[in-house]
């Protein structure tokens, strides 16, 4: 046995239009943000414990709440080390890049890293992987991941959430499918 204690997630909780969101930090950043609803959210809850006053968690509730007021804050201003795969990791820097009221396909994504690599393939069904277990809800935007064919794509929050997201940022969801129907969405659909 090696000694080593399990690092106390530290959490925080920040109301928003989408219900509340819990933002978990260790050793100085900030490793996740779920909604509720996502599977994250609830290990969360049963691995954290609320810190009140932490740092890094006042920086994450400020800046959602400047997105949500409507201002384009920059993922680089939170200290972000959400855990994954040397994969995961080359993916969610990529959904970072993704600008502010725009959106990209899980194919363009899966061309950057061929790209970035400098050649061989890549799949869009292995960035979608990726892109679903970004730890860091709507501060990495992997809500901006649409896929090609015109639908909306998954995501964990639910797609309502997803929509809002996008329509929040100026991005016009009224044309794009959803997944399970094939219908088309309409604006700002209500969340659940």
């Amino acid at each position: 046995m090696g000694g080593e204690l399990p690092v106390t997630l530290r959490i925080a909780h920040v109301e928003t239009p989408l219900g509340d969101v819990a933002v978990a930090a260790e050793a100085g950043a900030l490793v996740a943000c779920s909604i509720n609803g996502q599977p994250g959210y609830r290990r969360l809850l049963e691995r954290g414990v609320e810190a009140a006053g932490d740092p890094v968690l006042e920086r994450a509730r400020a800046w959602l709440a400047r997105y949500f007021a409507g201002e384009r804050p920059d993922p680089a201003e939170l200290p972000l080390c959400p855990h994954g795969t040397d994969f995961q990791h080359e993916v969610w820097n990529l959904i970072r890049q993704i600008p502010y009221g725009c959106a990209s396909s899980y194919g363009e994504l899966a061309d950057l890293v061929v790209l970035a690599r400098g050649g061989g393939l890549m799949s869009a069904q292995a960035i979608g992987g990726a892109v679903g277990r970004n730890p860091i809800a709507i501060i990495v935007p992997c809500h901006r991941v649409l896929a090609a064919n015109g639908t909306i794509g998954g995501y964990a929050g639910g797609l309502d959430k997803k929509l809002w997201l996008l329509a929040h940022e100026g991005v016009d969801v009224s044309g794009m499918r959803l997944p399970e129907t094939g219908r088309f969405a309409h604006g700002r659909d209500r969340l659940a």
